[in-house]
């Protein structure tokens, strides 16, 4: 299944995976644990749509954009309260927010369909199981 990504968006999950993947400040916010990382790593390596072929990596992709979508959150309350809230990094950060939540709710729109059509296929609710087994095609 393929999540279509627009420029402006691509740009701002990079940007967003850099400020997730930087080292917290010392007594800042808990760190993701490294296998997070990992996907939020690869979101960082993206350069188009995403393609999710199974459930599992959908839900890995769902807690990557999640973590992006907390830095991107962070650096837009910093920026509004230490520039004005007109500054043109402020409105930046908020445009890097917003398409960030955007894909962001692609990507969950997309694991509903694809637990719906596992549901449907199955006969029973998503499974460690066959969330991995059950492909869906480009």
């Amino acid at each position: 299944m393929i999540v279509s990504l627009n420029f402006e968006e691509i740009s701002s999950l990079r940007d967003g995976a850099e400020l997730a993947l930087e080292p917290a400040p010392a007594g800042g916010a808990v760190a993701a644990p490294p296998e997070e990382l990992v996907h939020v790593e690869a979101l960082r390596a993206a350069g188009g749509d995403l393609s999710l072929t199974t459930l599992a990596e959908q839900r890995s992709a769902e807690r990557a954009l999640e973590l992006i979508l907390s830095a991107a959150h962070e650096r837009m309350d910093v920026l509004v309260l230490t520039q004005h809230v007109g500054s043109d990094d402020s409105v930046n950060a908020y445009f890097d927010y917003a398409h960030v939540l955007t894909v962001l709710e692609r990507v969950r729109t997309a694991g509903r369909r694809m637990s719906a059509i596992i549901e449907l296929v199955t006969g029973r609710t998503p499974t460690a199981e066959s969330s991995t087994d059950v492909t869906f095609p480009d």
